[in-house]
């Protein structure tokens, strides 16, 4: 496991920024889901974060188009709050943001930039910890990418919780690698 993650970083290694002066462009971001609201009902900071990021990346030119990728099912469509969250606070125009309702999961999202929307060269934008996971999936399809971070969430609970998950979730992500698991 300790291995599989080291391959992650290896891949990964000089492709995420945090910084927006150091970042190259590229024609497109893609801004991978999450929740709007956490569960008591408050803006999630992960999202808010994901969200003022891309808008940064949009107002330095540093992109031109962004693909909203997430979940949307009855009564959940975080495609379509990503998009009302740039527009109403990024001040983001509508008519350059693409929705994607079907990025159920990190991967999916990755595949669909590449295979629907044929995007190859693109910013993706998540939290540092979830782009590095991105990151080897997009490049290991052949992918130009880079991954932009936007803010952690330091919060104890969260932070430990999510960190776990993608030790684990990149153990994944190299085991569906090796076994050519892609549906490229």
């Amino acid at each position: 496991m300790i291995l599989a993650n080291f391959w992650v970083y290896s891949v990964t290694e000089g492709k995420t920024y945090s910084r927006i002066s150091k970042i190259p462009p590229r024609e497109v971001a893609l801004v991978l889901g999450t929740s709007p609201k956490m569960k008591s009902g408050v803006a999630n900071p992960y999202f808010t974060y994901r969200m003022d990021a891309t808008a940064l990346l949009y107002h330095h030119g540093k992109i031109k188009k962004i693909i909203v990728s997430g979940e949307k099912s009855k009564g959940y469509d975080e495609p379509e709050a990503m998009k009302k969250f740039l527009i109403y606070q990024g001040g983001i125009p509508e008519d350059i943001i693409i929705k994607d309702p079907k990025g159920f999961k990190t991967r999916e999202s990755i595949l669909r930039c590449k295979n629907e929307f044929k995007q190859k060269n693109v910013i993706i934008v998540s939290q540092g910890f979830h782009n590095l996971r991105a990151l080897f999936f997009a490049r290991n399809i052949g992918m130009n990418a880079l991954g932009f971070d936007a803010h952690d969430v330091t919060k104890n609970e969260s932070y430990y919780r999510n960190h776990t998950r993608e030790f684990f979730a990149r153990v994944q992500a190299v085991i569906y690698y090796i076994f050519g698991i892609s549906n490229d």
